[in-house]
């Protein structure tokens, strides 16, 4: 009876696990057929899928922007060419480079002198390696290398070569040599130019034909910096790296940080440096999907490339050619009217500014290879680098600097007549002026003066002062306060100019005795540069209004278009540094002798600018100096002119700077070029108005 119950119990048991053994069974059959479909029908595509697991970008370089002058003239072009280039993949090896640069020399030629004198015994050493790789293994076991780190086993293969196997290369195994070295610079997925000079017509086709034999290597257009114009302005450009040169070492992490690649062209000086933000352009950006073992498998443009912003500068250039002209012709002609007498004289310096705006209209330098007998008038840069003393020429900031700290007030006269202090020579003025006030002064350019100035602001109110007086001042606190002062002109301190580098001159020590002191005061202590002046000029010249000096007039879009510019993108604005501490009345003061100077009967420039229909003002200035050969001391002059124009509302200020210069009284190039230099910026703003004029006309009559 139990029994039988117990059966009835197990019965429905072994059904229901029966049923749960075949819903098994069913569901690892289902399964196993989805596998097979993975494995058989799809098996393809999904291994495909699993290798295209990694996705690298690539930034392609782009062009960099052009250069216009203030009135659209270009001054710096980009240069098309061709270009073979190389980008290899993530799994590239040292033996598939060989194999490519055996390819490509089928192709191209890379035999120039300067190509083959750029190949060096290690190049020789690991192309024989990898030809010779189990031979030279073979020696690398007789020596010990367990300690050594891998570069240490690497040079000490390299070693085992000898000079005699690396001697005798062919001039076709010279070529792939060189190819090699240009594969090896690559990095992976980062295009690598091998060859960009030079290349044929016939090059460029045969390699673009033969690209399924060559991978990696690609056949496209690079571009190379021209000047339409010559060397105008190329000093101030400056310049940029080439692809091998690549980013500087000193600023690597810098310039990776801000997306570009090693190899990618950078400026290294001047105003491509300044810009490089501008000019640099949007790279083009290429997606490559690389398998598992680093092939490349495809590649898709994600970010189309675009050309750096176009810069156009404050500068016009038919103005700047028209001043390296003059001051050129001017050197010259000084040169060669008394060689002799100017054989120490090797630069001349001019700026050219707005000074109401800052901007730079001109900025030329003259430099003189004393040993080749060769003029190079595209010295710009040295008006931002070299610096003088300037002589008279900043007179009107030490009268100025008496105004403000209340030493004297405007009208008050001294007697000039020649002061000796203990312990100095004879100070004096270039002749005995008798009795001058400021203006006078400034007009007939009184040493005297500025000596009287200097002792009250140490606190020596004598006048006339005895003669061998001793003096009791503080004499650096004396220096510091004109320096303090002139600072406030853009003398002694930085311009502000938008250019790298500039320099701000020698701030001179404490002096060791009066003469020194009396020294600063007359523009012969410190020296400064031509830019310099020309910002202290502009700044009397604008009511006191300190201006930073610039050459970037706006930044504008590229276009493709060669007639106009593209839309703007930046405009530069007016940025006022500072304004001087002296009142209105006084700046006036010292404009008006300023006007005297150049047109004042007595006037030390009046000769080159009584009579101009402009108005100019300004000063002359002339401050000693000396060279030594062999012992014995040559006394020269630094011949400087700081002007503008016209007086009531000035638009066009300059310095001109000529260092070195021999005594003779006929030596005024100073003079000389500054007259030439205002004549021909109001002769070129006269046509240009006519123009304007002439196209207004026609266009009312269309």
């Amino acid at each position: 009876m139990v029994n039988k119950k117990n059966k009835k119990k197990r019965a429905p048991l072994m059904t229901r696990m029966n049923i749960l053994f075949f819903v098994i069974f069913i569901l690892f059959s289902a399964l196993i057929f989805q596998l097979g479909v993975v494995q058989i029908l799809n098996g393809d595509s999904y291994q495909e899928e699993i290798e295209r697991t990694n996705l690298d970008t690539v930034d392609i370089p782009v062009p960099r922007g052009k250069i216009y002058d203030t009135n659209g003239e270009l001054i710096v072009d980009n240069e098309a060419m061709y270009s073979i280039t190389y980008t290899p993949s993530n799994d590239v090896q040292a033996e598939d480079r060989l194999e490519v640069a055996e390819t490509l020399a089928q192709y191209i030629d890379m035999r120039d002198k300067q190509t083959m004198d750029r190949i060096t015994e290690r190049d020789r050493r690991e192309y024989y390696l990898l030809l010779h790789e189990e031979e030279i293994e073979e020696r690398l076991e007789a020596i010990d290398t367990e300690e050594m780190e891998n570069g240490e086993v690497y040079d000490a293969t390299l070693e085992l070569i000898t000079d005699e196997e690396i001697a005798d290369f062919s001039e076709d195994e010279l070529e792939i040599i060189a190819i090699k070295k240009e594969l090896d610079k690559a990095y992976a997925l980062t295009p690598q130019v091998v060859k960009n000079e030079d290349v044929t017509a016939e090059e460029y086709a045969a390699v673009a034909e033969n690209l399924d034999q060559l991978p990696g290597i690609n056949a496209s257009t690079d571009w190379d910096r021209v000047y339409p114009n010559g060397e105008t302005l190329t000093s101030i450009l400056g310049n940029i790296s080439s692809q091998e040169e690549g980013i500087p070492a000193e600023d690597m992490d810098a310039y990776l940080t801000t997306g570009y690649s090693r190899n990618d062209r950078v400026g290294r000086s001047g105003l491509e440096e300044e810009y490089e933000d501008f000019l640099r352009g949007r790279k083009e950006q290429i997606q490559y999907t690389t398998s598992q073992n680093g092939s490349i498998i495809g590649s898709e443009t994600i970010v189309e490339g675009e050309r750096g912003k176009d810069l156009v500068l404050t500068t016009d250039l038919e103005f700047q050619q028209e001043v390296d002209d003059i001051l050129l012709d001017e050197f010259q002609s000084m040169k060669s009217s008394n060689s002799y007498e100017n054989r120490f004289a090797t630069n001349a310096y001019a700026v050219v500014m707005n000074p109401q705006t800052g901007e730079l209209l001109a900025i030329s330098g003259v430099e003189y290879d004393t040993k080749n007998d060769e003029y190079n008038n595209n010295a710009g840069l040295t008006t931002l680098t070299n610096a003088h003393e300037p002589g008279s020429s900043i007179k009107g900031a030490t009268i100025l600097a008496g105004y403000d700290s209340g030493v004297i007030s405007p009208g008050e006269t001294f007697h000039d007549a020649p002061m000796k202090l203990a312990g100095t020579e004879i100070k004096r003025s270039v002749q005995d002026m008798g009795t001058v006030n400021d203006l006078t002064a400034l007009e007939r350019s009184s040493n005297v003066y500025m000596f009287y100035v200097t002792l009250r602001l140490g606190g020596d109110y004598r006048h006339p002062m005895p003669q061998n007086a001793n003096l009791d001042i503080n004499m650096g606190e004396t220096l510091q306060t004109l320096q303090n002062y002139f600072n406030q002109f853009g003398l002694g301190s930085t311009t502000g100019v938008d250019y790298p580098r500039e320099s701000t001159g020698l701030r001179g020590q404490v002096p060791d005795n009066p003469g020194n002191l009396l020294d600063f005061a007359i523009g012969q202590y410190d020296t400064y540069t031509t830019l310099q002046l020309a910002q202290y000029v502009s700044t009397i010249a604008n009511d006191g209004y300190r201006v930073q000096p610039h050459f970037l007039k706006e930044a504008r879009e590229p276009i493709d278009s060669m007639d106009e510019l593209g839309p703007l993108y930046y405009s530069s604005s007016t940025t006022t540094m500072n304004r001087i501490d002296m009142i209105n009345d006084e700046i006036s003061r010292v404009q008006e002798g300023f006007r005297l100077s150049y047109q004042g009967s007595q006037g030390t420039g009046k000769d080159y600018f009584q009579n101009k229909s402009y108005d100019p003002a300004g000063k002359t200035g002339t401050a000693q100096s000396y060279e030594f050969v062999d012992g014995e001391r040559f006394d020269l002059n630094n011949l400087t002119l700081v002007g503008y124009a016209p007086f009531d509302d000035p638009e066009v200020a300059f310095a001109v700077v000529v260092p070195h210069v021999g005594i003779g009284e006929g030596n005024q190039i100073n003079l000389k070029a500054g007259e030439r230099i205002l004549d021909s910026y109001f002769d070129i703003k006269e046509e240009h108005d006519e123009e304007a004029e002439d196209s207004d006309g026609d266009s009312r009559e269309g």
